[in-house]
């Protein structure tokens, strides 16, 4: 599918950012949401400053686009109704946006802790249930699920990336297992748009090539992108490297524990 105005939410985060400045010399048009203020920095650039809770703002930014990258909302463990708030609401008016514009094509940033609670050892599947390992991995399942509900009701084109741990490069042992690089990302982004319409809905996980990753790449024919970079180049660098893993425990690791999610819970 070509790129024609492409919009980005989230465009001032981390993913974001990176994908920005490497997408925007192949689309017609960038439109870039968030919350904080963003300077146009090309000439086929428009900046809008919107909060994703506000559906008529969002629907008005997000007219006349073809497809959108939706990487907005709260990207870690938080109390409930915040992240209902922020994920579920936010990504519920981005897809209302698609349904009545018509926009064809959403790409939904959801997150491998939809499904942390797998073992180590297990090569998890995106068509496996959810076991989510904290209310973050919960408010992604709810993404996936109204992501779901709008190709089947709707007929909009949806792809969930379930992202993994997006860093310039692995600093810890879970990482090795879980990095997705600056370039894999943007190459998972660029594929999630590109893919044929006739895709209704897809799910991916979107990590890089880690020889001890937990997750199942995509097929060609589910999502055309091979990921490049893989976290065993920086294992030299990383202590405990050597230690092997406990085949039993959550791929989630730290965030699987009660305490990390008790502290965001009301006593």
């Amino acid at each position: 599918m070509a790129l024609g105005t492409v919009a980005v939410t989230g465009a001032a985060g981390q993913i974001g950012s990176v994908v920005r400045r490497a997408l925007r010399g192949e689309v017609e048009r960038m439109v870039l949401l968030d919350r904080v203020a963003l300077d146009v920095e090309a000439a086929n650039e428009v900046v809008h400053t919107v909060d994703l809770r506000d559906a008529a703002a969002v629907e008005a930014a997000l007219a006349g686009a073809d497809a959108v990258l939706h990487l907005g909302g709260l990207a870690d463990e938080a109390p409930l109704e915040q992240l209902l708030d922020a994920n579920v609401l936010g990504t519920h008016n981005v897809l209302e946006a698609a349904r009545r514009a018509p926009i064809p094509r959403v790409v939904l940033a959801s997150s491998n802790r939809v499904a942390g609670f797998y073992p180590t050892a297990h090569r998890t599947r995106p068509q496996e249930p959810v076991r989510p390992d904290g209310l973050y991995g919960v408010s992604k399942a709810a993404v996936e699920a109204l992501g779901r509900l709008y190709a089947d009701k709707f007929d909009v084109s949806v792809i969930c990336l379930r992202i993994g741990s997006f860093e310039d490069a692995p600093a810890d042992v879970r990482q090795l297992a879980t990095w997705l690089s600056p370039r894999d990302a943007v190459g998972f982004c660029r594929a999630a748009l590109r893919a044929p319409l006739a895709t209704r809905f897809a799910t991916a996980y979107a990590v890089s090539a880690n020889t001890r990753r937990f997750w199942e790449l995509p097929t060609e024919a589910e999502l055309a992108y091979t990921p490049v970079d893989n976290a065993e180049a920086h294992a030299s660098h990383i202590a405990d490297a050597d230690v092997p893993a406990d085949p039993g425990a959550p791929q989630a690791g730290p965030y699987a524990l009660p305490a990390f999610t008790l502290r965001h819970i009301r006593p």
